[in-house]
């Protein structure tokens, strides 16, 4: 097998704010794995939250290249396992790496992987689109911009009732809010009365991320479910979720890829929780990961490749009405 890597750097559309932070311009970083003739791809994006960057990522791939490209490996688990064993990876490195063998391997064995693992792509929740934080108007006009059933809100300000008032007056869509732990106890609790009549179907991630005693009261007490992101972070957070949320929501990032995104999911249907997997501002070489397992979840956020002002990939195109998968095995995904 030999290993590439392609450092991109993707203009957005318009600037992407959340309560962390404002970007205009994503630093990704995409995997390419090669055996046989053919090449898988994976990714993952510079997140300054977490403290990653390119360069963190390229040298943890370059300290296990000699592992990968002399190895062999029958399953992406197998792969996964010993990247992980070697204590040398993050996990946004080993989600580009996971996502590109979980690639390489459909397109070895010649089927798209949802295939391989029995589902139905034609199955499956629609994906939001995001709007950032912005003034009103600039939010108005992003979503006359982009028409969509499910607008996912970004909040974190002393205004958010106001605002989606306000995006409330322009569009019938179903609202998703997503605070990025910006909101206390009482406010997430307070919002959840006033958002319920605005037709928002939950909040994601009100509290700061290690507050679990306050999540405790805002799930018994919140009038709309909460679902947990920065919350929910590994395989170990689904069961520290239960019954402090009612859903998470899984990042490939953040858990490692694919590998371990499967588990979260598996194990948050035993604990009798929703599932949604999230994206990053990513092209469509992660997109087209996640659509993967789309038929699993209950909700999807996936449209981090439409907020690009320009995809340096192909892969699985995103809808208002669905999914359209190309004619591609693996998860689809190609460099243009």
């Amino acid at each position: 097998m030999i290993v590439t890597y392609h450092p991109v750097k993707m203009p957005l559309r318009h600037t992407f704010t959340i309560a962390h932070g404002s970007t205009s311009v994503q630093e990704s970083f995409i995997v390419e794995l090669s055996h046989d003739g053919k090449s898988g791809f994976g990714e993952a994006t510079a997140n300054p939250y977490y403290g990653v960057t390119v360069p963190k990522m390229t040298e943890q791939l370059e300290s296990v290249r000699s592992l990968i490209e002399s190895g062999s490996w029958k399953t992406p688990e197998e792969f996964h396992q010993a990247l992980l064993s070697t204590g040398k990876l993050k996990a946004f490195t080993l989600c580009a790496l996971d996502l590109a063998f979980n690639d390489l391997y459909g397109k070895l064995q010649g089927k798209p992987l949802y295939k391989i693992w029995g589902l139905d792509g034609s199955k499956g929740p629609i994906s939001n689109y995001t709007i950032g934080i912005d003034t009103v108007e600039n939010m108005v006009a992003k979503m006359k911009e982009v028409p969509w059933p499910l607008y996912k809100i970004k909040l974190g300000t002393k205004e958010d009732i106001r605002i989606i008032e306000e995006l409330r007056k322009n569009t019938d869509a179903v609202f998703r809010v997503d605070a990025n732990c910006a909101w206390g106890v009482d406010e997430t609790i307070a919002n959840s009365r006033a958002l319920k009549k605005l037709n928002v179907q939950f909040i994601e991630q009100p509290l700061k991320a290690d507050d679990l005693d306050g999540m405790k009261r805002v799930f018994a007490e919140s009038e709309l479910p909460v679902i947990a992101d920065e919350s929910c972070q590994v395989e170990a957070d689904v069961d520290k979720c239960f019954n402090h949320f009612h859903g998470i929501n899984i990042k490939l990032t953040k858990c490692g890829g694919l590998t371990p995104a499967r588990r979260m999911i598996a194990r948050a249907r035993e604990l009798n929780m929703s599932v949604m997997m999230g994206c990053m501002t990513e092209s469509s070489v992660g997109i087209s990961a996640i659509a993967q397992v789309v038929p699993l979840l209950d909700y999807v956020d996936m449209d981090g490749a439409l907020l690009l002002a320009e995809d340096p990939a192909n892969g699985v195109q995103v809808t208002p009405s669905g999914l359209i998968f190309p004619n591609e095995n693996g998860t689809g995904a190609s460099l243009k």
